[in-house]
């Protein structure tokens, strides 16, 4: 009985080591659960039953980059954040705004994409939800404010975090993510815009 007392400080360490990392599920799956509404173009919408926009075609970029396929789940507003932050999906890609109150909850990529809030708020049609324009209603944007865009995932995941990271990096290097923006947005949005 000498030991308890050791053992009894280690347990936390080993629920810890028991955790899976993110990115040992995913590989082990052999995809990446992306959340999306599905509803929003240019950055996601259905065209005829087949998804397409801006973020699904960086998802499978993505999912490429890490040699897993791209599983896009589509939900609601209500259900997007929660299902990531529960394990249900592994990333959120749509159009979220990286807040303080999002960044307790969650830990996420470099920016994806930089956008002025006002102008995503004005083209926001009803009875359509965007996760950018309710993740900014506690902090109203000023006029010409830039936003950061990028993907939410579950807090203490570091090897998919530079994962994640890696193959993010790869793709605007690349200069892939400019040409998916070109394509999409008519301008590119991957590079901050100067002060």
């Amino acid at each position: 009985m000498r030991f308890l007392p050791g053992l009894i400080c280690l347990l936390p360490l080993l629920s810890s080591l028991a955790h899976a990392e993110l990115i040992d599920d995913v590989n082990d799956r052999g995809e990446l659960r992306i959340a999306l509404e599905a509803n929003t173009p240019p950055f996601n919408f259905k065209d005829d039953d087949k998804l397409t926009g801006f973020e699904v075609e960086l998802g499978q970029l993505l999912a490429n980059e890490l040699d897993v396929r791209a599983d896009f789940v589509v939900t609601d507003s209500s259900d997007l954040l929660q299902g990531v932050e529960t394990g249900k999906y592994d990333v959120a890609i749509n159009h979220i705004a990286v807040t303080p109150d999002l960044k307790d909850r969650f830990d996420f990529s470099e920016p994806y994409s930089y956008a002025d809030a006002q102008l995503i708020a004005q083209k926001e049609e009803p009875p359509r939800s965007m996760l950018l324009v309710q993740s900014l209603k506690e902090e109203a944007p000023k006029v010409g404010q830039t936003v950061s865009l990028a993907i939410p995932f579950q807090k203490g995941n570091p090897a998919f975090h530079a994962s994640l990271e890696n193959a993010l990096q790869r793709i605007k290097a690349d200069g892939r993510l400019e040409a998916l923006s070109q394509k999409w947005l008519g301008t590119d949005t991957s590079v901050a815009p100067k002060p």
